[in-house]
């Protein structure tokens, strides 16, 4: 099958085609013949050798998100998912495994039919970017009618962080540029604020004690602490961990720890066809324009994900 990978970390140039054997679906798996892949920024981290998920040598093919159709079962899996199921899947890429690819096999927990409201390249950019947003709110715990503030609310993260707080019952205060304000006010913000460094602080004219908890999706760090009250609590994207002063912790996710949580990425999927949850492509290239696609990510600026077209 045809891959897109890397066989020495780089650039965004380093991505190239594979040709490599079609894998094989194991008992509670399913084999997905890949029509989208979204691009996210972890897969640069795997390109450029910063994040390693296996201790294999290489070629390694990145992509954490995949939409396509499922051609094959493995023996003894318990699934509700049929041959032909048009349906989406986190990938825990790890050495040739990854969504880059023509084919991919994954655990039937990781895999939902897709929303019947949205084509392939849609529906690759909802697994692992809501699993996310998931993810920081449950670890938030927060409870409806309380406060949350959403850093990079424009994002492809942040953005379904704002959509699904809503649909928590939350408040959200969010930060964006001012070209990004009516778009962040849109998917349900109720208070935008600019992004800056101060914006911790002009957070706290609306919200006099601080907010309950921080989703800090564009990395703030220290700079979105202030924001949050005494005994809050921020969750980081970015690796960070720890305690603050006034007793504030932060907290720091991985979003593979839902990898296999089929009950959420199936909510997910009922979101996107309840019109609750809106999944933005930035852009769709061929597959074998991987390596653009990466240059664009790394530019920045993107409302939403690139996705390859297989």
């Amino acid at each position: 099958m045809k891959a897109f990978g890397v066989t020495e970390f780089g650039g965004p140039e380093a991505l190239h085609s594979l040709d490599l054997p079609i894998p094989e679906p194991g008992p509670g798996e399913i084999r997905i013949r890949v029509a989208a892949a979204a691009v996210n920024a972890v897969d640069s981290l795997i390109r450029s050798g910063v994040a390693r998920f296996s201790d294999t040598q290489p070629p390694f093919v990145p992509g954490a998100d995949a939409a396509g159709v499922v051609d094959q079962i493995g023996g003894g899996t318990d699934t509700d998912l049929s041959l032909g199921d048009r349906v989406m899947a986190i990938v825990l890429p790890a050495g040739t495994h990854g969504a880059y690819a023509q084919y991919v096999t994954v655990p039937a927990e990781s895999a939902v039919k897709a929303p019947t409201n949205t084509g392939d390249e849609e529906a690759a950019t909802v697994p692992m970017n809501g699993l996310t947003a998931r993810l920081a709110l449950d670890t938030l715990g927060l409870a409806a009618g309380q406060v949350v503030a959403i850093t990079g609310a424009a994002g492809a993260v942040g953005g379904y962080a704002v959509q699904l707080a809503k649909t928590d019952g939350l408040q959200v205060i969010a930060s964006a540029a001012p070209e990004d304000e009516d778009l962040v006010r849109k998917l349900g913000a109720d208070i935008v604020v600019p992004r800056g460094p101060e914006w911790a602080y002009q957070v706290r004219e609306h919200v006099s004690n601080g907010v309950h908890g921080l989703v800090d999706a564009a990395g703030l760090g220290d700079l979105a602490v202030p924001a949050v009250r005494d005994g809050g609590t921020v969750v980081s994207l970015r690796g960070q961990d720890g305690a603050e002063d006034r007793g504030i912790v932060v907290k720091s996710i991985v979003v593979f720890r839902y990898a296999r949580e089929h009950a959420k990425l199936d909510q997910l999927r009922q979101q996107v066809e309840q019109g609750t949850l809106l999944p933005r492509v930035a852009r769709v290239l061929p597959a074998d324009q991987a390596a653009e696609a990466h240059r664009l990510l790394e530019a920045g600026g993107l409302r939403g994900r690139i996705v390859l077209a297989f």
